[in-house]
């Protein structure tokens, strides 16, 4: 049982030891696999990002811990079936993060952020290599199992690092009306749903680049609209509630003006 004393790793890796007992451990701990416990890894990391984002540090502190909860996991579940063992996580990371950080650690020399980046890119590349892996594309390296949006972003990212990428924000906006127009086309066109989900893909992907030449960070921008969204809903049906009538009950138009009122009751705040 865990002790009165400030608790370490090990004592974390012992409970997460117990709960995965077949004869003594949690039912549910113990049913889990990689794959389970995939989609809560991801989520407890956004999370914490949530956490940060509203300056909640007493919530960072706990969100912190689930994550954490979710590498020792997986190191357990790992370690059971013999491929490796926590420590074997910790010595890995040690290894790269001294790796890849030579103008630290050894005699490089990387004065700039943008210099650290590279020297970064750098190594990563020659990882690869030397794990046999022959994608040599300026695109290779970028996981598939990244959020599409992100995915998005780091091939982005990666084709400018070789010169492929629009100057200035212009000419993405005019990409973007462009690929709008197309959208508009194939609604026009009867709305084949194949052709509607590659135009729309354009759409985002374009949202993305512009994004990313504004320097806003594209999941939290998302974020944010998804909050005032969710911030002026609740309004409106609390208007509607006030009023002694239900929001389903009402008109689009009805529903608009309420909106508009929400809307309106933030600019005033």
């Amino acid at each position: 049982m865990p002790s009165d004393s400030p608790a370490t790793i090990d004592e974390l890796l012992a409970i997460m030891a117990r709960l995965r007992d077949p004869s003594r451990g949690c039912p549910w701990d113990v049913e889990q696999t990689f794959r389970t416990i995939a989609p809560y890894t991801i989520e407890e990391a956004y999370e914490v990002v949530d956490a940060i984002d509203r300056g909640d540090f007493d919530d960072l502190r706990d969100e912190l811990g689930d994550l954490l909860l979710q590498v020792v996991f997986h190191a357990r579940m790992a370690e059971e079936e013999g491929i490796f063992a926590f420590p074997d996580v910790v010595a890995a990371i040690c290894g790269k993060m001294i790796r890849r950080h030579p103008h630290v650690f050894g005699d490089a020399r990387a004065d700039t952020p943008a210099a650290v980046k590279a020297n970064w890119e750098a190594i990563k590349a020659d990882e690869r290599a030397d794990r046999g892996e022959t994608d040599t594309s300026a695109l290779a390296g970028v996981s598939r199992g990244l959020p599409e949006w992100q995915r998005a972003l780091k091939l982005q990212k990666k084709a400018a690092r070789v010169g492929f990428d629009w100057p200035d924000v212009g000419p993405v906006f005019d990409k973007l009306h462009e690929e709008i127009e197309e959208v508009r086309a194939e609604f026009a066109a009867g709305g084949d749903p194949d052709r509607l989900a590659d135009e729309i893909g354009d759409v985002l992907f374009v949202c993305v680049n512009l994004a990313r030449h504004a320097g806003v960070d594209v999941s939290r921008a998302l974020r944010g609209a998804n909050a005032k969204f969710e911030r002026r809903f609740r309004r409106m049906e609390a208007l509607a509630a006030d009023a002694g009538e239900s929001l389903a009950g009402k008109a689009l138009d009805e529903q608009d003006r309420l909106w508009d009122r929400a809307k309106a009751e933030e600019s005033m705040s």
